[in-house]
């Protein structure tokens, strides 16, 4: 019998510089003939790497998928700050950074590690009253978007080059999603008054997802594949949970079960290999949270 959710799943993309997000689900919807095509967290146009996007029902996954921490490479450009915090925008201030030495550097870095209070960029897809705020910023409209939470497990500089008034940084972060790295190549210039911006961002890795997992956009072009099935990426985001058949079909139903102590969500798989749902332990029931393979279905 024909598996209904054969074409459900994720793709995982190394997106190309110069390309929006929404420019590789347009590539995909092409390439894999379905309407049915969505990304789960934007990358800037300048930035490479990990995109991570569902197919078909996988476009429902997305929004239950684990990905609480990202990594990233980048270089960061101390001497200049930008309109953007990055190269795409116009230079806003700046002094030299000639005379910027290592321990000054590694000590800044220090305070933007850890659990911090970060102002995102103001060219951003963050919304303010509706609207995205980099569409407000392109239209003239001061944008002030408030310092949040975030979390930088890692802020590591590999290499450091001298080109003239500029110092280059050549760092790797870790840290938690919702963190904007050309924020910190910002805040890095402010604290050290030279100015700051990106050159250069590659997305190395998204939850569970790294650079290993992913396709080009011209391997996809020719043989258009998922990168994990939708059975295999409930499995690879969440604890697995073994349930029987009849439990398979009660919760493919929408039904809950007994509660037996579990923690979190896990994805309950029955006993030929297929993820059923998500699961979460509510009270005294055992519910769904996402159903992958309805009984409508």
């Amino acid at each position: 019998m024909t598996d209904a959710l054969a074409n459900s799943g994720l793709v995982i993309v190394d997106k190309p510089a110069g390309m929006t997000s929404h420019d590789v689900v347009g590539r995909l919807r092409r390439y894999f003939h379905t309407k049915k095509v969505g990304h789960a967290g934007t990358l800037d146009p300048m930035a490479t790497g990990v995109l991570v996007l569902g197919l078909e029902r996988g476009t429902k996954f997305l929004a239950h998928m684990v990905a609480s921490t990202k990594s990233y490479d980048a270089t960061i450009r101390l001497g200049a700050a930008t309109t953007t915090d990055d190269a795409e925008g116009e230079y806003s201030w700046g002094a030299s950074a000639a005379g910027v030495d290592r321990p000054a550097i590694d000590a800044e870095i220090t305070k933007l590690t850890g659990d911090i209070m970060q102002k995102p960029a103001a060219v951003s897809a963050i919304k303010i009253n509706g609207r995205r705020a980099h569409e407000l910023v392109r239209e003239g409209h001061e944008v002030d978007i408030p310092a949040r939470p975030v979390t930088v497990d890692t802020f590591d500089v590999l290499a450091q080059r001298h080109e003239g008034d500029y110092i280059d940084l050549d760092v790797t972060v870790d840290c938690s999603s919702g963190t904007y790295i050309r924020s910190l190549a910002r805040d890095l210039g402010e604290a050290l008054h030279v100015g700051g911006h990106l050159t250069a961002l590659r997305r190395t890795k998204v939850g569970p997802f790294t650079l290993a997992d992913a396709l080009s956009l011209d391997d996809l072009a020719d043989s258009p594949r998922l990168s994990l099935s939708l059975d295999e990426a409930l499995a690879r985001c969440f604890p697995v949970l073994s349930v029987t058949e009849d439990e398979a079909a009660a919760l493919a139903m929408g039904k809950w079960l007994e509660p037996r102590g579990l923690k979190g969500v896990h994805a309950a798989v029955a006993p030929n290999g297929q993820a059923v749902a998500l699961i979460k332990e509510k009270g005294k029931r055992l519910a769904t949270v996402f159903v992958a393979r309805p009984s409508t279905l």
